[in-house]
């Protein structure tokens, strides 16, 4: 028997798509929808159209913008030259929070996962590679995850490159092993930063 009607139904049930919401946190959120005033559901449904209707991957690097190159890309303080590729735009808000990095980023949109049929076809590595030769970049920082996908991303774009004039490094293993970067502190990104090694 289904308590609720078939909006709330659908609304619970839209909720639980999310990452990390169960059934009793979409039927919070779904009653926290219920009792607010119309006008704030109304700003949060308003929000999320406006969000999915402006922001889109920046042309250069992949990373969310709500115009056509982002902010990063365009600013001129920036070593273009540098560049640290990541796996997701949530990567690199945990770089830059750091305060350290003057370079520009890569989103690769992902890592290679073979279990999850993630292959460097689905990521943005050839546009990496494109990049890096127009550029004419001299470092590639390697930032994805230490984990054993992102290890072996960081593995496959670095031998992509072993015939490229450029100097491939990695995050200091400051970082424990099988951490994400969305949730290290800023410390420990900063000493990552500045104690990067040579893949």
């Amino acid at each position: 028997m289904n308590p609720y009607g078939p909006a709330v139904t659908r609304l619970v049930e839209q909720f639980q798509t999310l990452p990390g919401i169960g059934r009793k946190s979409a039927e919070r959120l779904a009653h926290h929808v219920l009792m607010c005033s119309p006008e704030e559901a109304y700003a949060l449904a308003d929000a999320v159209r406006l969000v999915k209707q402006t922001v889109r991957a920046c042309s250069v690097c992949y990373n969310l913008t709500e115009q056509d190159v982002c902010d990063i890309c365009s600013d001129t303080r920036r070593d273009q030259q540098v560049l640290c590729v990541v796996e997701q735009p949530r990567d690199l808000l945990s770089l830059e929070a750091a305060g350290v990095f003057q370079g520009v980023y890569h989103i690769l949109q992902g890592r290679i996962s073979p279990l999850e049929g993630i292959g460097p076809e689905q990521l943005t590595i050839e546009p990496l590679m494109r990049r890096i030769r127009r550029n004419g970049v001299r470092e590639v920082v390697m930032a994805t995850n230490p984990t054993l996908e992102g290890d072996g991303t960081a593995l496959f774009i670095s031998n992509l490159l072993a015939a490229e004039p450029v100097k491939i490094t990695r995050l200091a293993r400051g970082i424990a092993s099988g951490s994400v970067l969305e949730f290290a502190n800023k410390e420990m990104l900063a000493d990552a930063l500045k104690g990067r090694q040579s893949f």
